[in-house]
């Protein structure tokens, strides 16, 4: 059962990219070019407006989880994102006892399946305004649209922008947002 949970939470963590995502410019995230033939680890430490949520994945041991295949949506609060958070906040977290609690936030930033603005915007449109997306951690976040600009609200009410849209990586897609989600 330990294993099965592990496979779709891995599943569900990575992202994918079909040969159309791969015939588009790659996009620069964080000073660096984000390649659709790589996975999300591999580009996400190129990013230096991601370095806390690399070291979160780090310290929670959900790198060879970000690795495998998906397809998976990740929203990843960027370092700005983490510094919202209340003062020692990050640094607690990445203590080796609170690994568990770590692993269930960066859980809750993960989604099954390639989910692109256009989807969400498809989602939102058939959910009369708003859309309800199941995280990997059994959480939910609620989508919703606004003159163009998308946005996703946590179980407790926070909201974050998605700032850099459908990022595609060899697992999945990933959609920069500028709060950490709270489950």
């Amino acid at each position: 059962m330990k294993k099965a949970i592990s496979f779709v939470f891995a599943a569900a963590l990575v992202l994918s990219a079909s040969a159309a995502h791969a015939q588009k410019k790659d996009p620069m995230v964080g000073g660096a070019a984000m390649y659709p033939t790589k996975n999300i680890v591999q580009n996400a430490v190129n990013s230096k407006d991601h370095t806390t949520l690399v070291a979160a994945v780090k310290a929670a041991g959900l790198v060879q989880t970000l690795e495998s295949p998906g397809p998976f949506t990740v929203f990843a609060p960027t370092n700005e994102a983490f510094n919202k958070l209340p003062a020692g906040t990050v640094s607690t977290l990445l203590k080796p006892e609170n690994k568990a609690k770590l692993q269930a936030i960066l859980k809750y930033h993960v989604v099954a399946g390639d989910i692109t603005t256009k989807k969400l915007h498809k989602l939102i449109k058939a959910g009369m305004g708003k859309a309800t997306l199941t995280t990997v951690e059994g959480g939910t976040l609620t989508a919703t649209e606004k003159h163009g600009h998308y946005y996703i609200t946590d179980a407790k009410g926070g909201t974050a922008e998605i700032t850099i849209p459908n990022v595609y990586q060899s697992n999945g897609v990933i959609q920069v947002i500028n709060t950490v989600l709270l489950p």
